[in-house]
């Protein structure tokens, strides 16, 4: 309960301008620097077996029914999307990629998304609120083995999105997401799924359009100055990075998120110095995760921020 107040009040705190593509970070001054490229990995890598994998269905006739996806697929081309985090970038990328996936079911390309969730029944209950967004005829459901996944597959939890594609039951292209980004992953991508199925790769713009990305503008058009980025995304990083029980590791992950943010939009660089002074001089750090996620919010407060004095009007610290 405290890191969940934590991680909200992280974001009343002025959690309200950062952007997608977050993947690299510097540990605080003092401590071993994380290479800024360094690769993150979840899941089965390249040529590895893909194991079992059971999948309780969520959604049409066959609710409630457990299926293997791998062993369905007997050998043939597949894609498999573990949904980590339910946010409206890991959505708007797991609609477009699994649409385009479905449209080549008829060249023997099988699809499944597996959402993660400890809740299995609260799991099933998001997929069907939010079916409307999700690709009809595609296997979707809740993996049974909680949010780890199969202990086999060893899928990387402070991630988004892990998407697997295999053919003859090895893995022949691995995403790890951090920050799923439509215009620097999905290409990624779908050239792995080309690579096993043929056919030209398709123009990013038109799936866009096909997948509703592109028609929603109008009513939500896209920030050209970073200023107003997704909530949810927001959550999903700051999530890992002050969670009291995190290990370093995953601290590291999620500051490498925003690290890259801040070095690709300066709007997103003021932000987050205005968020970690204002953390730093409320009195209540020891609140916001462990003692390595502390360092990296003194030094962003350092480093970017203007020394703010405490809003009146600041939500109080749990």
């Amino acid at each position: 309960m405290i890191q969940l107040k934590a991680c909200l009040l992280f974001v009343a705190l002025g959690c309200s301008a950062l952007c997608p593509a977050w993947s690299a970070a510097q540990a605080p001054s003092g401590e071993t620097q994380v290479q800024a490229k360094e690769q993150i990995f979840s899941g089965p890598q390249v040529d590895e077996q893909l194991g079992p994998l059971n999948l309780t269905l969520a959604l049409g006739d066959s609710a409630g029914k457990t299926i293997d996806p791998v062993a369905d697929a007997q050998g043939k081309p597949m894609v498999l999307v573990f949904l980590h985090d339910v946010n409206r970038q890991s959505i708007s990328m797991t609609r477009v990629l699994t649409q385009y996936a479905q449209s080549r079911a008829k060249d023997g390309l099988h699809t499944a998304l597996i959402l993660l969730a400890d809740d299995a029944t609260g799991a099933q209950n998001t997929l069907k609120r939010i079916q409307h967004a999700l690709t009809a005829n595609v296997a979707t459901g809740v993996s049974p083995d909680g949010r780890e996944g199969p202990g086999s597959y060893g899928l990387n939890r402070a991630v988004q999105l892990t998407i697997l594609v295999a053919k003859n039951n090895r893995v022949t292209a691995n995403f790890a997401l951090v920050q799923p980004s439509l215009q620097a992953d999905l290409p990624k991508v779908l050239r792995a799924i080309v690579a096993q199925v043929g056919g030209p790769e398709p123009k990013l713009s038109d799936l866009l359009e096909s997948g509703g990305v592109m028609q929603n503008t109008g009513r939500n058009p896209p920030s050209t100055d970073d200023t107003k980025p997704d909530p949810d995304a927001i959550r999903s990083l700051v999530r890992p990075l002050i969670q009291l029980d995190a290990q370093d590791k995953q601290v590291d992950v999620a500051a490498e998120a925003i690290e890259q943010a801040i070095a690709k939009s300066e709007a997103v660089q003021k932000e987050i110095g205005r968020i970690a002074s204002t953390i730093v001089s409320s009195g209540k750090l020891e609140n916001y995760g462990t003692s390595h996620a502390q360092g990296y919010l003194k030094r962003w407060a350092e480093k970017y921020g203007q020394n703010p004095q405490r809003p009146k009007d600041a939500p109080k610290s749990p």
